[in-house]
């Protein structure tokens, strides 16, 4: 079975399709040929603006997890030897502060259904019957219904071609780049003489970090995982490309705007 053909879906794609036509033709006056990728831009950015309540009540979440960052701690130090008990006592602080440790997926979650409609709209040949008429659109004579894998496959990718595709994954990657350093999360220090008192030096072995996220293990991960999005961008249509770079250039500046709202405490050099 089509999913695409499917009633439901196949009337969201189609007012999505009539919803990007039309925001098209208005921006054709400004934006020429690329008039599609233009509404593609001002739709990311009504996305994200809709978004706003999340990016604070992710703000919020970070800030509280880096207050309960002492409770964590002790409660590190209390349970070293018994990481079941650790795990459990550790939800139960995060759930009576009213935080989570992975409050920071919503955001991503949340932008998921848009990401598939752009997606969709620019893979299916016909839309709940009709043609297509987004794959004939382009962004400075590339189609953004093509992708930089599959031009390469095909033997369609063009020098100007590929000037785009790298521009947009390249800008992608450095923004992933600049985000994690800016917001590398600092490895535990304090804990240590802690740790060592209460496993190490006993005997056992060390007692789990205080944050999840606060390991070298997590520390890698987070840093693969800024450059995710652009190896995506190298396999989706470029008008999906196009909406991540805008999303995450966003991202990138809310995340700096709220941090300066919601500051993170200053750790205690004690």
């Amino acid at each position: 079975m089509d999913l695409y053909a499917f009633p439901p879906i196949a009337a969201l794609l189609d007012g999505a399709h009539a919803l990007l036509m039309g925001l098209a033709d208005l921006l054709e006056p400004f934006a020429g040929a690329s008039c599609a990728a233009a509404a593609i831009v001002l739709v990311t950015l009504l996305v994200r603006t809709v978004l706003i309540p999340v990016g604070i009540s992710q703000a919020k979440a970070e800030q509280g997890r880096a207050r309960l960052a002492p409770k964590l701690a002790e409660l590190q130090r209390k349970h070293a030897k018994n990481p079941e008990r650790l795990q459990r006592e550790m939800m139960a602080l995060y759930r009576d502060e009213g935080t989570s440790p992975f409050a920071g997926c919503l955001p991503m979650l949340a932008q998921a259904p848009v990401v598939g409609i752009i997606y969709a709209l620019f893979i299916l040949p016909t839309i709940a019957g009709h043609e297509n008429a987004l794959l004939q659109e382009t962004l400075l004579g590339v189609p953004l219904g093509s992708s930089l894998a599959g031009s390469i496959v095909d033997g369609t990718l063009t020098p100007a071609g590929f000037a785009v595709f790298a521009t947009i994954i390249l800008a992608i990657a450095l923004i992933g780049e600049v985000t994690r350093r800016v917001f590398r999360v600092p490895m535990p220090t304090a804990a240590a003489p802690v740790a060592n008192r209460a496993g190490t030096a006993a005997g056992s072995r060390p007692a789990a970090s205080a944050s999840p996220l606060a390991t070298a293990g997590a520390q890698r991960m987070l840093g693969l995982l800024q450059f995710v999005t652009a190896v995506i961008a190298v396999f989706v249509p470029l008008a999906a490309g196009l909406y991540l770079l805008v999303t995450v250039a966003w991202t990138l500046a809310q995340r700096v705007l709220l941090r300066r709202v919601y500051p993170l405490p200053l750790p205690n050099p004690a």
